[in-house]
């Protein structure tokens, strides 16, 4: 694999020359090492998603066409189906675990506990409001109320009614949840019931397990991602629109570069706090580096840089996990602190060879070899931020000495930091400005961007940006999540400049309101404050449908667990989901069929997976003219 086959990215094509000169593994190499010759070739039956091995019975395969099952007597789209809600749960599992933390934070920063604070008063209350909780008494009353109603409400069996989703979700949706038997309890109830439904001979039949797969994506979506990304919020900031150095040269070798990776920002916001001061600057200045930085990197810097701005300190965002072991190789990084997700196996092989230290930073992660770890505890952030500053400077001696550091990575810049409250800021307090748009024709419609990054089919974010520009032509305004928000970011997709290649309506609109065409709106884990922002225009526009609104869904690289479940959640929502690349599902027509065709007279939602981006778009495009039609507008 060459050029586009390894990124879009010009840094990273750059940093696999040095990984490859360096003889190291690297993703690239092992990904097409997986190939039958051809980098793309897979195993069929596990490309299909009918291979099971659940039982000692197995592994088995399964074969539609000529009604071969598993032992069981699986069929391929039961089999299919099966694996997917796993897989889902595995996803569900892992939101609900940086929501379960977010949760312990704000309880013990009500407690004064920690070194952060309530940084939006009147999100708590309103947030508050909205979930039924009591907002008298002080800030930190409400808090520590809402703290115990959402764990309460976490716990809930699953067949007690979640009073999260009766609180937040769109009418519609709601009655029709109910009607069709997916309107779910807690979140770890709702895990129980799923995982206990893929057993041996439990469920079997593709058709429960999808609507079980909803149910579940329904829970997480309103109970985890929600409540997590809204108490986030409370606790470090609304995100607002701001400028934001991105790419590989943000890594400067002669800085102490610490590193926060992952997805939960906790530590990383301590580490900036302390960083921040003179007798920490200091410190870095003594062990001779310049001074100290934090570089914001992957999800968990995607949420920093949403709502905190840059300065010489807090100094940018690298990119997307794909980039993780170019940004490793760089001779630049002296601590790479792991949070929960996003983290490679590999990563010790690297933090040997270009001398930087690698620390778990959360308890479910792991690393062979590596026995330094500092789990992260609320009451204890500002000893494990010191701790782990410490360690980083006592770092850069041996790493400076031992790398010949990569020099001339280009860095650019991104506007970040849109959510639902800084979009209502921009159109001066109310949705009509943008409804106003969408209705006289000057943006066709609008599409939530969530996505991971993957190798399969394309280089890194090339078929993101591909997909993403081909909206932005057809007058299509981007709302940005996730690693694919990090690629567009990095490919300059959400910088003002960007307008010149939108169509002319959307570019008007850019001029307008002093935006770019791609609004960059955070992590994966922001997928429910979009939902509840579709919500929002629904409700503006008279309880229209959410099927019916001119919205799509589109994942144009989804990678792992926690995007599956994305996906499912926007069919349950009504959405038209693109997805790429083609879901490991093909082996059972039924199943397809179901995802692609007959959902639409079920929940309204529909997925499409068309491979040429173009066509894709077009899609798109069509179901959005359609709606308008609908709608007539």
């Amino acid at each position: 694999m060459k050029d586009d086959r390894i990124s879009y990215h010009e840094s990273v094509r750059k940093m696999y020359e040095k990984i490859k000169s360096d003889n190291m593994t690297n993703i690239w190499d092992r990904f097409e090492a997986q190939g039958f010759g051809d980098p793309d070739k897979r195993c069929p039956f596990c490309m299909g998603g009918v291979r099971c091995d659940l039982c000692s019975n197995g592994p088995c395969r399964a074969d539609v066409s000529k009604d071969k099952r598993g032992v069981c007597g699986i069929t391929g789209d039961g089999m299919a189906m099966r694996m997917m809600l796993l897989r889902n749960v595995m996803g569900a599992s892992t939101y609900h675990y940086h929501t379960d933390q977010t949760i312990k934070t704000l309880y013990a920063t009500a407690n004064d506990k920690t070194p952060f604070e309530i940084k939006e008063p009147e999100k708590l209350k309103t947030f508050a409001a909205r979930l039924g909780v009591d907002t008298s008494g002080s800030e930190k009353e409400i808090a520590l109320r809402l703290c115990d109603f959402v764990e309460k409400e976490f716990n809930r069996k699953y067949d007690e009614p979640s009073e999260i989703v009766e609180a937040l979700a769109p009418n519609e949706r709601k009655e029709l949840w109910k009607k069709l038997g997916i309107f779910p309890g807690g979140i770890h109830g709702e895990i129980m019931f799923s995982t206990s439904s893929c057993l041996t001979n439990v469920d079997g039949y593709y058709a429960t397990l999808a609507l079980k797969a909803m149910r579940l994506g329904i829970a997480m979506a309103y109970q985890s991602q929600i409540v997590n990304e809204f108490c986030q919020d409370i606790l470090f900031g609304i995100p607002r629109p701001h400028n934001m150095r991105v790419d590989l040269g943000v890594l400067d070798p002669d800085y102490v570069n610490v590193l926060p990776n992952g997805h939960e920002p906790f530590l990383g916001f301590a580490m900036v706090q302390l960083a921040r001061t003179p007798e920490w600057q200091d410190k870095a200045k003594k062990a001779g580096a310049k001074g100290l930085r934090i570089i914001a990197n992957i999800e968990t810097g995607q949420e920093m840089i949403q709502r905190w701005e840059m300065d010489d300190v807090f100094y940018g965002f690298t990119g997307n996990w794909i980039m993780q072991e170019a940004v490793l190789a760089s001779g630049c990084v002296d601590l790479f602190a792991c949070d929960m997700n996003c983290s490679m196996p590999i990563d010790p092989i690297y933090a040997q060879k270009y001398k930087f230290k690698l620390v778990p930073i959360s308890e479910v992660v792991a690393f062979e070899g590596v026995e330094d770890r500092v789990d992260y505890i609320p009451d204890r952030a500002v000893a494990q931020a010191s701790r782990l500053l410490e360690m980083a400077i006592d770092n850069f001696k041996d790493r400076r000495s031992s790398n010949e550091p990569v020099s001339g990575l280009p860095v650019k810049e991104a506007i970040v930091g849109f959510s639902t409250e800084s979009i209502l800021e921009a159109l001066g307090g109310k949705l009509d400005p943008l409804l106003e748009a969408i209705k006289d024709g000057v943006i066709r419609g609008v599409v939530g961007m969530v996505s991971c990054t993957t190798l399969r089919d394309t280089g890194q974010d090339v078929h993101t940006v591909r997909m993403v520009k081909e909206l932005i032509k057809r007058d299509i305004l981007v709302l940005s999540l996730g690693c694919g928000n990090g690629g567009v970011q990095v490919a300059g997709l959400c910088s003002p400049q960007a307008k010149e290649l939108a169509g002319s309506g959307l570019k008007g609109l850019c001029e307008k309101l002093g935006i770019p065409p791609v609004l960059s709106f955070g992590t994966c884990t922001d997928t429910g404050r979009l939902a509840d922002l579709v919500g929002a225009v629904s409700k503006a526009l008279g309880d229209v449908p959410i099927p019916d609104l001119p919205v799509a869904a589109c994942a144009p690289e989804y990678m792992e667990q926690k995007a599956t479940i994305d996906a499912v959640f926007a069919l349950a929502f009504g959405l038209y989901t693109y997805v790429n690349p083609v879901p490991t599902v093909t082996g059972g027509p039924d199943l397809v069929k179901l995802l692609t065709q007959d959902c639409k007279q079920v929940t309204g939602g529909v997925m499409n997976v068309e491979k040429d981006p173009v066509k894709a778009a077009d899609g798109i495009l069509a179901h959005i003219e359609a709606n308008r039609k609908k709608l007539g507008i």
